[in-house]
């Protein structure tokens, strides 16, 4: 696996606790050191009015390119792909770089009550998720490997934030 630090950027206003959690997380995972970027707006031309959601295409252009290592953009926001009805990240292979957001991962988007502990482990899950993709990995078949594809927060739950014997091996020889 390529070596170089994770940096995390927060875009718009993110709570600085949930950074103190991911980067630890991500260090662990990926053996790499992990830094806080500074932080960027979230660009108003990416709202798209009718959908009352964030193009996070639009965003993840934003996002620099590493010179090494990877760039992990957070937005505490909706997102999605023009393909699609939303999204919990994306990820760009060529530049390395990966973007998530944080406002479906949350149990009160739905109405329900906060699960403070679940909704952690729904982010650290997919911005390991969308970093693996920038190590070249692709979705995963074992629906219990962090690569598998997240369609609904159930398959996010299901999985473990740790990827699966085939995906590691893969990662290792990256």
């Amino acid at each position: 696996m390529e070596q170089g630090p994770i940096t995390i950027i927060p875009i718009g206003k993110v709570d600085d606790a949930l950074l103190e959690v991911l980067c630890p997380a991500l260090e662990q995972t990926f053996g790499v050191a992990c830094r806080r970027g500074l932080p960027l707006a979230v660009p108003e031309k990416a709202y798209d009015l009718r959908r009352r959601q964030y193009n996070a295409e639009e965003i993840l252009r934003l996002l620099p390119a590493p010179a090494q290592g990877r760039v992990l953009g957070v937005v505490d926001a909706d997102l999605y792909v023009p393909r699609l009805n939303f999204v919990f990240g994306l990820a760009d292979m060529v530049q390395r770089r990966a973007l998530i957001a944080l406002a479906r991962l949350r149990q009160e988007f739905y109405g329900l009550p906060a699960e403070p502990a679940l909704f952690l482990q729904r982010m650290v899950k997919e911005a390991v998720h969308e970093l693996g993709h920038t190590y070249g990995l692709g979705h995963c078949t074992d629906p219990l490997c962090v690569m598998a594809f997240s369609n609904t927060l159930g398959d996010t739950d299901r999985k473990a934030a740790s990827f699966c014997e085939h995906c590691r091996r893969r990662l290792k020889g990256k």
